[in-house]
């Protein structure tokens, strides 16, 4: 019993050191692997904004008023002099008072200037005065008719807003001053409206755009906008239509940046390009791609493979193709990234074989 007791704790204690030495052996790392690729690659910055149409004019009113009526609305079509709206005036007493002023001393000017007129007429029949006064009577005569007919115009001016002589000038009648798509309206009949003037804006009366002609317009950072430049090709893809992307042309780059949530931003602006198929609402907010470089059938890596030491990169080859695992370092030069694979200009072929991360730990 002695002789087996102890074979039976020798043999615990060899099989307790066999297991703690193997225990403390470090554990072959194995690694998942990866193979260069060629493919196009493109190195983009984004631009975010809006569509916006190249041409879209606010319609102001010439004169004050109330609105009397409308004959568009939103999203109807309007050809350029078409009328919009009518404006009914409302007349300021003062001036009112004045108009009324001047058309009753008018009218007693040419009163008595045609009475003055006929007496100087039968003297002249009778050749009692020359022709000369009577040519000056004749001509006075015109102007206090002249002088009447403007006090009734201006009258009928300030009363209605529109001259008996000029009904088709009328400031009354609100017009398209451009064809296109009428994109707002933002008055209804009832409302006052004011001109623009020295003083204020005015009222708008409706908001019309050309939409066959319509552009993409963000904003840059200040730190990509030294590498873009007019005609680049940019693509727009809008948050409306997440299925649509549309070629446009970068055609304005801003000369000064402005200060955007801390950051220095430029204006641009781009072309775009709509198929007839498709249609684009003015405010359509909208990312711009902008290739900045690109190269076809490069051959590139995922960028998590390479390790950044100083100004240089490196990947792990692998130099063994059975048994345990065994890579190289190997130095390699990079070229165009779009943020997840890199180009590789030097260093490496398209058969190798490249140490990912480990698989087993």
């Amino acid at each position: 019993m002695k002789v087996l007791v102890s074979i039976v704790l020798a043999a615990i204690f060899v099989a307790t050191f066999v297991f703690l030495y193997q225990k403390s052996q470090p554990e072959e790392v194995r690694y998942a692997t990866a193979t260069p690729q060629l493919r196009h690659i493109q190195h983009t910055t984004l631009a975010t904004g809006k569509i916006e149409p190249r041409d879209e004019v606010q319609i102001k009113p010439q004169i004050s008023g109330i609105i009397a009526e409308l004959y568009k609305e939103a999203g109807q079509q309007v050809r350029a002099g078409e009328v919009i709206a009518k404006v009914k005036v409302i007349p300021e007493m003062q001036q009112l008072n004045s108009a009324e002023s001047r058309l009753r001393l008018a009218r007693l000017s040419h009163d008595q200037t045609r009475t003055e007129h006929q007496r100087t007429e039968e003297l002249f029949n009778q050749q009692i005065v020359s022709r000369e006064e009577y040519e000056k009577s004749m001509l006075q005569m015109r102007q206090a008719t002249e002088e009447l007919a403007t006090a009734e115009d201006n009258l009928q001016i300030i009363r209605e807003g529109i001259s008996l002589s000029n009904a088709q000038a009328s400031s009354t009648l609100i017009r398209s001053t451009i064809t296109g798509l009428i994109l707002d309206v933002p008055v209804k009949v009832g409302n006052s409206v004011i001109l623009s003037n020295t003083f204020n804006d005015g009222t708008t009366i409706a908001t019309v755009a050309d939409m066959s002609d319509i552009i993409f317009k963000g904003n840059i950072d200040e730190t990509e906008v030294g590498r873009i430049s007019d005609g680049m090709a940019v693509e727009i893809t809008l948050g409306a239509i997440p299925d649509l992307a549309l070629d446009a042309t970068l055609e304005y780059i801003a000369p000064k940046g402005v200060e955007l949530n801390g950051a220095n931003q430029f204006e641009i602006r781009a072309a775009l390009d709509v198929p007839d198929s498709v249609t684009i609402r003015a405010g359509y907010s909208a990312n711009a791609k902008i290739i900045l470089r690109e190269a076809p059938d490069a051959l590139t890596i995922p960028e998590e493979l390479i390790e950044f030491e100083n100004d240089s990169a490196f990947v792990y080859v692998q130099t063994s193709a059975e048994g345990e695992q065994q890579f190289r370092r190997q130095h390699i030069e990079t070229g165009i990234t779009d943020g997840l694979d890199i180009q590789i200009t030097r260093g490496l072929r398209i058969t190798d074989i490249l140490r990912a991360k480990p698989i087993n730990q």
